[in-house]
C-alpha cells in the first residue's frame, strides 16, 4: 500500500517524469499522481491525440501553413482517468478518440508529428496551462528539460529497449492485441532515435532530475523511490 504524501511546497507542485517509450511512465505516474493526490497530466495522450487528427484529416504535415491552418481547429480536451489503472481520455473536436490513439502505430506517428516547433507550441502552452492549476504530475519527454524548467521534482527513467519491449507486448496482450516482439522492438528502437535526435526539444534527462533505470525494479518499487525523493 502506498502512503498518501504532502507536498504542499509551492516549489513541488509540480513532478515532472520524462523518459522513452515504454519505460512505464504513465503507469508509474498515475500512481504518484493517486498517492500524492496530484492530477495526472498524460502529454503522451496529447501527442498522440494531435496524430490521430492530423492522420485521420489526410493534412500534408510538410506543408507548413496549412497544418497551422489545421491546428487553429483543434480542439484537445483531457479527461481524467478514473482510476489509476486507467488512461486519461482524449477528447478531439468533441469525439472520444481515447482507445484510438493507443495503438503502436500512433505511437510512431505521434513522434513524428513531436518534431514540428508549431505543434509543440501549441501543446506547450495547453500543458502549462494545465500546469498553472499546479499540483500535477507531468509525464513526458520533455516536461523537466522545456515545459517546466523551474519544476523541483524531476525524474527521468529509463530502461533497457528489449525489457521495454517485452512490457509494451505483455500491456498489448493483456488489451488483446497480439503483436510481433521484434516488431514492437524495432519501433521503439527507431522512435529512441527519432526522438532523441530532433531538433527541437529533443528527448535528454534534465541536468537536475533523478535518474531510474527501472529494467530491473518492479513498478511499486519506482513509485515508492519517487514518493521518498519528491517528498525530501
Amino acid at each position: 500500500m502506498i502512503v498518501l504524501v504532502s507536498l504542499v511546497m509551492s516549489e513541488k507542485k509540480i513532478i515532472t517524469v520524462d523518459g522513452p517509450a515504454g519505460v512505464g511512465k504513465s503507469t508509474i505516474s498515475k500512481m504518484v499522481a493517486a498517492a500524492t493526490g496530484f492530477t495526472y497530466l498524460d502529454t503522451g495522450a496529447m501527442y498522440r491525440g494531435v496524430g490521430f487528427f492530423l492522420k485521420q484529416n489526410r493534412i500534408d504535415i510538410d506543408d507548413e501553413k496549412d497544418l497551422a491552418k489545421q491546428l487553429a481547429t483543434l480542439d484537445l480536451q483531457l479527461v481524467a482517468a478514473e482510476d489509476d489503472k486507467a488512461d486519461v481520455g482524449v477528447i478531439i473536436n468533441g469525439k472520444d478518440v481515447s482507445t484510438l490513439i493507443r495503438s503502436p502505430e500512433m505511437s510512431m506517428v505521434a513522434s513524428q508529428v513531436s518534431a514540428f516547433s508549431i505543434v509543440r507550441q501549441k501543446l506547450t502552452q495547453l500543458q502549462r496551462e494545465y500546469g498553472a492549476q499546479g499540483n500535477i504530475v507531468a509525464e513526458g519527454r520533455d516536461m523537466g528539460t522545456v515545459v517546466f524548467p523551474q519544476a523541483a521534482c524531476k525524474f527521468f527513467l529509463d530502461a533497457q529497449p528489449e525489457e521495454r519491449a517485452r512490457r509494451r507486448v505483455e500491456q498489448l496482450r493483456i488489451q488483446g492485441t497480439k503483436t510481433d516482439f521484434d516488431e514492437i522492438l524495432a519501433m521503439i528502437v527507431e522512435r529512441d532515435k527519432n526522438d532523441s535526435e530532433r531538433e527541437i526539444a529533443p528527448l535528454k534527462k534534465a541536468d537536475d532530475a533523478f535518474l531510474i533505470d527501472t529494467t530491473r525494479m518492479s513498478i511499486p518499487e519506482v513509485v515508492k523511490l519517487i514518493l521518498e525523493k519528491a517528498a525530501l
